[in-house]
């Protein structure tokens, strides 16, 4: 664990505040599964491994706890909370709610010539993950081209809210990939995008995007069933009255 964690911190700019830069490596440890649901943290281990005072590790907490990632008991610890099935459905509520108004938005506007051929290459990119199985890299590139899409229209609060609830997200799309959702089929719904955008197709990008969103919740049983111990409610909660929830969405 110490090893893929270090990995992680390498990659973050060391310009950065030391508690930025641990908030980011174990919110993505967490989403990655590096860090795996239920599991304890040690502030002093996790200060150990980053050769870090304790206070930002605290502070990394806080904000972990905010974002639903992680419960501080007092006087007990701190553990990785499980996956809610509930918090996963809202939050991908949130996110095609907020998504699709971004692609309507960026038919109805047209996207410069620029912005297209970044989306374009990113696409190309995210092909070029297949074979090699390069999962980590393809969610890169997958945040990437959200990330593209909703600046090309100019709607940075749009993709702060994204980022806000997309974490819950993540840790069932690491799930879901490559079993319950192949990298190509995702790669086909990002190019059906790009081309209802180009070609200036307000409706059919809404549902371009609406179907892209919702491949999370047509995966999410699949993954209930083959990871139980991940899901919090896995025992109690039935498959039927979620998809009664996803209809009354």
């Amino acid at each position: 664990m110490n090893t893929r964690l270090l990995t992680l911190w390498q990659k973050t700019d060391d310009r950065g505040a030391v508690r930025q830069r641990l908030y980011h490596v174990l919110r993505q440890s967490i989403i990655r599964m590096v860090l795996a649901p239920g599991q304890a943290l040690s502030e002093k281990e996790i200060a150990d491994t980053f050769d870090v005072s304790r206070q930002p590790v605290r502070e990394a907490f806080i904000r972990l706890s905010e974002a639903g990632l992680v419960e501080v008991r007092p006087q007990r610890g701190t553990y990785v909370v499980r996956i809610s099935r509930q918090a996963v459905l809202e939050a991908r509520f949130v996110r095609e709610a907020v998504e699709v108004a971004v692609a309507k938005l960026a038919a109805e506007q047209g996207l410069d010539e620029a912005t297209l051929n970044e989306l374009r290459e990113l696409i190309e990119r995210q092909r070029r993950c297949v074979d090699p199985q390069d999962y980590d890299r393809f969610f890169q590139l997958d945040e990437a081209f959200h990330r593209t899409l909703a600046l090309g229209v100019h709607q940075q609060a749009a993709w702060r809210v994204t980022e806000e609830v997309k974490a819950q997200l993540d840790r069932v799309r690491y799930l879901s990939v490559p079993d319950s959702t192949p990298i190509d089929k995702l790669i086909g719904q990002h190019t059906r995008i790009v081309d209802t955008i180009a070609r200036r197709d307000v409706e059919a990008a809404a549902e371009a995007m609406a179907v892209h969103q919702r491949e999370i919740w047509q995966s999410l049983p699949d993954l209930v069933r083959r990871f139980p111990a991940m899901f919090e409610d896995s025992a109690s909660a039935t498959l039927g009255a979620e998809r009664t929830t996803e209809a009354d969405l």
